[in-house]
């Protein structure tokens, strides 16, 4: 497992980061290896939070709390991972991974003129990641844990792309292409 500990608007603590490090040794026991860990602590005033990014075998999971004591926060982080973990791991039992091609798609953040230009949008950001083929049911947990309002996957049974989202009344919608 790979921990990458950062340190913003504080000085680095090798006891944090111990401890940091100590705590997420948890989640060996719900992901096989290679797993990278990703921890941000900030101090702002007297907030202290705790940002946590695991990525492994293509899931990611993101987690963060704050409070008035880093060690609070670094406890908090850790059993709401353990918490998504423990539950993505129970889903995951009534699923059986779906072998396939991974797709890779590119996602651009385009940025617009203003109004009275009449220029064309300019591409600001780019990235690029592998879709996995997985179930609607597998899209919404993916979705979920990665806090997003919308998730772009590859459906496992017809090979399609799909979009799933998050409706403002609580519940998902699917984005399907028609099969002619």
């Amino acid at each position: 497992m790979q921990i990458t500990t950062t340190f913003r608007h504080m000085e680095p603590s090798d006891a944090l980061k111990g401890y940091a490090e100590e705590k997420l040794e948890r989640v060996k026991k719900y992901i096989d290896e290679p797993i990278v860990v990703q921890v941000f602590l900030t101090v702002e005033k007297i907030r202290h939070s705790a940002e946590v990014t695991i990525t492994a075998k293509g899931i990611t999971i993101k987690a963060a709390e704050e409070s008035n004591d880093m060690y609070a926060s670094l406890d908090a982080v850790s059993d709401k991972i353990d918490k998504q973990l423990r539950r993505f791991k129970e889903r995951i039992k009534a699923h059986k991974p779906t072998e396939g091609r991974a797709r890779t798609v590119q996602k651009a953040i385009v940025e617009a003129s203003s109004i009275e230009e009449a220029k064309e949008p300019v591409i600001i950001k780019t990235t690029s990641f592998s879709m996995k083929p997985m179930s609607v049911e597998e899209a919404v947990m993916q979705m979920e844990l990665l806090h997003k309002d919308f998730l772009v996957y590859t459906e496992s049974s017809s090979e399609n792309i799909n979009v799933i989202y998050r409706r403002k009344d609580g519940n998902y919608g699917l984005i399907a292409p028609e099969n002619p």
